[in-house]
């Protein structure tokens, strides 16, 4: 676009329009930078100039369109018309916009050093009675550098992921040519000087770190400081020009990020504290069913008792697990190998040489479906450690697990002696706490295959997605 306005309404040379299409590439991050539109305008007669290039910031523009090739005319914008005809920067000039709106203009010129001709003028707008004239002092400062590579600009384009954030910037001599607002609000709450313009850095960054130091760094730097109650993220890197560098400080107040942090590492402490209490409370449950267990003279009540204990102790599993870790996501197969653990120890005959093992995928599964499966494995394999193995030397059981996406299948299988001859009624207790949990806590299905060869139970659980 600039090419074309620039071939039919100018007789600028083939350098000059490539210079104007290199600097218009920064102006989209220096509008939002400064909070305000910003354009380029070639003349075109003694009393018009006509828009080649514009940038709007996003929130704060005071168009509603696109004003690029109309043309600035001088009885409604004079400092464009007077920098383009004197090449003097214009500051704080009435202007009436192409939408009838009222503006203060900033604008310096922009010349071709092959010719030393001015091509154009670079004109920043706010809103009437604004606060950033101040800030303009940057652009007139610092004319040369902005207009030959934008601030290299085009190439940083990261800076815009900090428009929000104070911004400092300073020439090679370590003073200070910019700052935005936001680093006078930030400066303000840490009651330390709001207007820094023309103040060397070493005597303005609340930083223990000297600019001489930062030159000598090849990359940039970042560092965390706590000052005034706040804590404060400050980022360091150089733009190069030439044999030059200016120094960019990015200034951040994470005050709140650290204390939602600090909450959440607190948070987490008592969640780990709550588990472990958790834990101690059904252990302590546990034991007192032993204590009633050992002087129990029925042996079915005993029976009953130790058979509760043990599904108490697969509850408290996944609190031990938790109150470790914190999170509240478990890997299945340490579950399992703790559920494994607990039911072979109790249950497993001395004169039986018993081989169990884990194969397959593991995963992540929250708090509530991991009790669950430990509910379940621990019925299983104590139902396969007690009955499978009758009269036989050795066996095996195998733990399976096989992750399928939305779901995931987990089975228990034996080569024991069979549910038919182990004589296990379909009403049994055990059973029924596994169909009703695999059911109503898991949403999936429970399948049981058994023959002389062994037992294959399997069950289904519905996987969180992401």
């Amino acid at each position: 676009m600039i090419r074309e306005i620039c071939e039919k309404f100018t007789n600028l040379p083939e350098s000059s329009i490539r210079k104007l299409e290199k600097i218009s590439e920064g102006l989209p991050v220096l509008s939002e930078l400064l909070e305000t539109d910003i354009f380029i305008d070639c003349l075109v007669d003694s009393d018009r100039a006509i828009v080649v290039a514009e940038a709007n910031p996003e929130h704060t523009s005071n168009y509603t369109k696109s004003v690029v090739g109309e043309y600035a005319y001088r009885k409604n914008e004079p400092a464009v018309i007077r920098t383009l005809e004197t090449g003097h920067p214009s500051r704080d000039y009435k202007a009436l916009t192409q939408e009838s709106k009222y503006v203060t203009q900033n604008v310096v010129p922009i010349t071709d050093d092959e010719n030393k001709k001015i091509i154009a003028s670079l004109i920043v707008e706010e809103k009437m009675n604004g606060n950033q004239t101040n800030e303009i002092k940057f652009l007139t400062d610092t004319t040369k550098e902005i207009l030959l590579n934008s601030l290299k600009m085009s190439q940083e384009r990261k800076i815009i992921n900090y428009v929000k954030d104070g911004i400092i910037i300073f020439n090679d001599k370590g003073i200070c040519i910019y700052q935005n607002v936001k680093i006078k609000e930030l400066f303000k709450e840490i009651n330390y000087k709001t207007s820094i313009l023309g103040e060397h850095f070493d005597n303005i960054v609340p930083d223990s770190i000297k600019f001489s130091d930062l030159v000598n760094k090849k990359e940039g730097w970042n560092t965390e400081i706590f000052i005034a109650d706040k804590v404060l993220r400050l980022e360091y890197f150089f733009i190069k020009h030439e044999v030059k560098k200016n120094l960019v400080l990015f200034l951040k107040d994470i005050t709140d990020i650290k204390i939602k942090e600090k909450e959440l590492m607190l948070k987490s402490v008592a969640i780990k504290e709550i588990h472990h209490r958790i834990k101690n409370n059904l252990q302590t449950i546990a034991s007192l069913l032993r204590m009633q267990a050992r002087k129990a003279e029925d042996e079915s009540v005993k029976k009953i008792l130790n058979d509760s204990i043990n599904r108490i102790l697969s509850i408290s599993i996944t609190h031990e697990m938790l109150a470790q870790n914190g999170f509240d996501n478990l890997k299945i197969q340490e579950v399992i190998k703790k559920i494994l653990r607990n039911s072979v120890r109790e249950n497993i005959n001395e004169n039986l040489n018993l081989k169990i093992s884990i194969e397959g995928d593991d995963f992540q599964i929250n708090s509530d479906k991991a009790t669950t499966i430990a509910l379940i494995i621990n019925e299983l394999i104590e139902n396969s450690v007690k009955h499978a193995f009758k009269n036989k030397k050795c066996g095996t059981i195998i733990v399976g697990i096989k992750n399928e996406g939305e779901k995931a299948r987990i089975s228990v299988v034996d080569n024991g002696i069979g549910m038919e001859n182990r004589k296990i009624k379909k009403n049994s207790l055990g059973l029924q706490i596994v169909k009703s949990l695999v059911k109503d806590k898991l949403d999936g299905d429970l399948n049981i295959k058994s023959d002389n060869n062994g037992t294959n139970i399997s069950f289904d659980v519905k996987l969180d997605q992401n």
